[in-house]
């Protein structure tokens, strides 16, 4: 059986939002695999590790250095990378063409991606790629396990969670709590660098998306940098509620 996992490359949480020309830099922002995509990658190989799947693939779209988060994967473990190169920037839909038709031509049984694009803030990805291909839907999974042609485990719904039991082909939206992904050690990281990625052109899916982005906006808000003596901790507390019902706007 062949893996599919879905690596989408986002800006660091942890680094700041830069703006130019009414849209997102990349060009100057830190970029990383998208969390939800990394626990992705994680089951895949752990579903390899356990010998249920032969081959974990990472597919990674969009521009040269996507290749970077594609690189990750591989340092992860996944076996081999393909990069649908272009520069145009789909919407979670029209992606959902060019990852369908990849799992297609690779004949792959089980796709993983992420319940949730950070780039996109979306969760319509997994749904897409599920009604394309005509396959069942797990999303949202917190445990995941295969075996004889079925895919079994639990996913969270409103209520709480519920277990599932799913034949295959499948595809499954991740989330954290699944599993803890790993840290790819130095040796794996240089093998990472002899793995293949195959590249194609995203010309070739003819993916067009139906969204155009006008303008990206930053949300900023100022420091009210207040200092509250705290010689007194009754005062302090005090104090401290009502700045923040009186100024801060939060309700007591």
């Amino acid at each position: 059986m062949k893996i599919l996992t879905v690596v989408r490359q986002v800006p660091d949480a942890e680094e700041p939002i830069r703006l130019r020309g009414g849209a997102v830099d990349l060009e100057s922002s830190k970029l990383v695999m998208d969390t939800m995509d990394e626990y992705g990658v994680e089951q895949a190989l752990r579903l390899r590790d356990q010998g249920v799947a032969e081959e974990v693939i990472a597919l990674g779209i969009g521009p040269d250095r996507v290749q970077d988060a594609l690189r990750a994967a591989l340092a992860m473990g996944a076996d081999r990378a393909i990069h649908v190169a272009g520069s145009e920037a789909l919407d979670p839909v029209a992606l959902s063409k060019v990852v369908a038709q990849v799992a297609k031509e690779e004949q792959v049984e089980l796709l993983l991606t992420g319940g949730q694009q950070a780039d996109w803030d979306s969760q319509a990805l997994g749904a897409a790629v599920a009604e394309r291909l005509g396959w069942p839907l797990v999303s949202w999974t917190n445990a995941l396990e295969v075996k004889d042609g079925e895919a079994q485990g639990k996913h969270d719904v409103d209520a709480g969670n519920e277990a599932f039991r799913v034949p295959l082909p499948l595809v499954v939206t991740t989330q954290q709590g699944l599993n803890e992904p790993r840290y790819p050690t130095l040796p794996n990281i240089m093998k990472a660098k002899k793995k293949e990625i195959r590249r194609d052109s995203l010309e070739r899916f003819q993916a067009v998306s139906s969204v155009r982005l006008l303008s990206s906006e930053v949300q900023a808000r100022g420091r009210m940098q207040k200092i509250i003596d705290g010689k007194d901790a009754h005062a302090a507390a005090v104090a401290l509620a009502d700045f923040l019902e009186r100024q801060a706007g939060v309700a007591g």
